[in-house]
């Protein structure tokens, strides 16, 4: 009889978690596949209201007692009177006073295949639905550039707004190279951190070929293709010296595209001098012409939002269960490594 009572009582907590394994796993699959539904959404933030509660919470924290009461008393007095004008206006038929104009802020933080063009496109869309002449978008850009085609995609989507005639200003506070040059570029206005990198206008193609190994432990390599130049160099086989000359032309047609792109959008720069594939700080930069002015991020938009409404405007699309683990696994990975290479004091060069 005990025995029946032990395997009943094993049996009950066999099946309860079962039970619950199963329920996890649907949950995650109803998670996944309404993730895969769901679109994603625009998460916009007033700035100019960051900015200005962070300066009157300055400035109540250095004032006294009685100046802060004397303060507040000028405020609720210049509020009454403002809105007593307002209605005065609005009586009298008089024009109402034009609102703030825009500064719509973007952020690119460029991966190799700038898959964050998906966000990007969404974004300047939301932005075009309601911008005008008198507005400006302030994108933050930070790439060393990638695949050709993921950063021309992302540059076009940037011309989109000049072609709106939308006022675009760029700022780099770390790195815009390559492809984050060729964005940066379709800017009417660029700024640039002093010990921002910049340039880098060339084109760069790294291909390891393990075909000697291969002989060496007598394995074979077999490739069929039809068309004289489908593959022109390979990481198996043996690369001929028509293939790799045929390789490099493609480099230099691409880096041609690139030159003309830039010059383009910039056309005052010399682009034979700074088209070497070189990045610059941003002092030396600004002497080349690749950027107009010495200037971070935050400076420029503290004081645009004393005459502007700023705006920061971000696409997401909300992560997933097995989305998240993976960042927390990356994020608990790279934070391993950084502290191994500080411990033992290795840097990349």
């Amino acid at each position: 009889m005990e025995f029946l009572y032990e395997y009943g009582l094993f049996l009950a907590k066999a099946v309860t978690f079962v039970l619950a394994v199963v329920a996890i796993i649907i949950a995650i699959a109803g998670a996944a596949m309404k993730q895969q539904h769901k679109k994603g959404e625009l998460d916009i933030t007033d700035l100019s209201e960051q900015f200005e509660d962070t300066e009157q919470d300055i400035i109540h924290a250095l004032l006294t007692k009685e100046e802060l009461k004397e303060k507040e008393k000028q405020d609720k007095k210049a509020a009454k009177e403002k809105a007593k004008a307002d209605k005065k206006s609005a009586k009298s038929g008089d024009e109402v006073k034009p609102s703030k104009a825009h500064v719509f802020v973007v952020d690119f933080n460029g991966s190799i295949d700038a898959k964050e063009v998906s966000s990007l496109r969404e974004e300047i869309s939301a932005i075009l639905s309601v911008a005008t002449k008198q507005d400006e978008v302030f994108l933050r850009l930070e790439s060393g550039g990638g695949m050709v085609h993921g950063y021309g995609l992302a540059s076009s989507q940037l011309d989109r707004l000049r072609q709106q005639e939308i006022p675009l200003t760029v700022s780099v506070d770390k790195v815009a190279a390559s492809g984050g040059y060729m964005m940066a570029c379709v800017a009417n206005k660029i700024i640039s951190a002093p010990f921002a990198i910049l340039g880098s206008i060339g084109v760069i193609a790294q291909v390891p070929n393990f075909n000697k190994l291969l002989k060496k432990h007598d394995v074979e390599f077999e490739q069929f293709t039809a068309g004289e130049f489908k593959r022109t160099v390979t990481m198996f086989g043996e690369n001929t010296e028509k293939g790799k000359q045929k390789f490099i032309e493609e480099l230099e047609e691409t880096h041609v595209l690139f030159k003309d792109f830039v010059n383009e959008h910039r056309p005052s720069l010399d682009i034979q001098k700074v088209a070497t594939g070189e990045h610059w700080f941003g002092t030396t930069a600004l002497a080349l012409g690749l950027v107009d002015a010495i200037q971070t991020s935050d400076d420029y938009l503290q004081a645009k939002s004393k005459t502007h409404k700023v705006v920061a405007i971000k696409y997401e699309v909300k992560k997933g269960l097995a989305d998240k683990f993976s960042k927390a696994a990356s994020l608990s990975a790279e934070s391993f490594i950084g502290k191994l290479l500080q411990r033992n004091r290795i840097f990349p060069s």
